[in-house]
């Protein structure tokens, strides 16, 4: 009960007679005719659960590789592949925010000293103000070779948060995936 023609019907001559008469449409309709209901649920649904899974991996793994068609609306663009290349390329205060405030919450639970804490929120404080400059670095420094490359005029609004947003994220956490090298700066 497929649609699929026969496996000798397949390969026959095109000027060769098929040897039969031309199926009626009703006899091609029961021929392809399917329960609306499938005999065993549980099976069907464990089946079309599978199959999302699939697609959705599927797309993801493009998603991750940065195929335009799979990206997300915010991530689509000249613009933006220039904008992740570049932030990709460098090596960025923000990296670090997440790691070392981790290690510092984790050290201020455990140990009790209060000059060591005053000194783990001096640390935070000076991560946090290099994070910034780290912002405004990387907001003039895109924004000029942006414009040289695309024109003033036609830059997107938000490439700046969206920047800033990427350099903060640790490396292996970015979504999609680096494609480029420490240091491989896009033309």
């Amino acid at each position: 009960m497929s649609d699929k023609p026969e496996s000798n019907e397949q390969h026959r001559d095109p000027e060769a007679k098929k040897n039969r008469p031309t199926p009626s449409r009703r006899q091609q309709e029961q021929a392809r005719r399917r329960p609306l209901v499938p005999e065993d649920r549980k099976t069907a649904k464990a089946e079309a659960r599978a199959e999302m899974r699939r697609e959705r991996n599927y797309i993801r793994e493009r998603m991750m590789e940065g195929d335009e068609r799979y990206l997300p609306a915010r991530d689509v663009g000249p613009q933006r592949r220039y904008i992740r290349d570049y932030v990709d390329a460098r090596y960025s205060f923000g990296e670090l925010l997440i790691p070392i405030a981790l290690v510092i919450l984790l050290v201020s639970l455990f140990i009790q000293n209060v000059q060591v804490q005053a000194y783990s929120t001096y640390v935070i404080y000076v991560l946090l103000g290099l994070v910034v400059l780290d912002g405004f670095i990387i907001h003039f420094t895109l924004k000029k070779k942006m414009s040289d490359k695309f024109g003033a005029e036609n830059l997107q609004r938000g490439n700046t948060f969206y920047a800033i947003m990427r350099s903060i994220q640790l490396r292996m956490l970015r979504t999609p995936r680096a494609l480029v090298g420490r240091r491989e700066y896009p033309n």
